[in-house]
């Protein structure tokens, strides 16, 4: 789906997180970034998916990661999602897909026969100086974290 492969610069973006602030891939430069996309807040798949990683955010910590996560959710339903999940790394509210389209995750998918468009389940691993280390599309969402970090 997404057309950034590894070796690629991320694109640069910026959008606002549950609380309203601006966050932009340049908050990052020169630390390790994991940015993963959702289709929706407080879904079943999305919820295992983002409490995994926030079950192992130690564990990214001490490798040096950040996270983030990104879905077209308003900034009220990520903040509520981020708040019934005590999740300690910020939800981007992408409701003009803006990141979501530069990342090229947003397109045609299929469910029980239906074609619409929507989100893909997306992990994008960046470098320090913002290039693509890792593109995970086929996300393992009880697993997510072992398949991030290789362990």
């Amino acid at each position: 789906m997404t057309h950034l492969k590894v070796g690629d610069k991320a694109p640069n973006f910026s959008a606002k997180d549950e609380q309203g602030n601006t966050i932009s891939l340049s908050d990052y430069h020169g630390k390790k970034l994991v940015v993963f996309f959702y289709p929706k807040a407080s879904t079943p798949g999305c919820t295992v998916e983002a409490c995994n990683l926030n079950d192992n955010f130690e564990r990214f910590k001490a490798q040096g990661y950040e996270i983030l996560g990104v879905s077209a959710d308003s900034a009220k339903r990520q903040l509520n999602f981020k708040n019934k999940y005590g999740f300690q790394y910020p939800l981007l509210a992408d409701e003009d897909k803006s990141v979501i389209e530069a990342f090229g995750v947003w397109g045609p998918k299929k469910f029980m026969g239906r074609v619409y468009d929507g989100i893909h389940r997306t992990t994008f691993v960046i470098d320090e100086n913002g290039i693509i280390k890792d593109v995970i599309i086929k996300v393992k969402t009880k697993a997510h974290t072992e398949q991030i970090l290789g362990e």
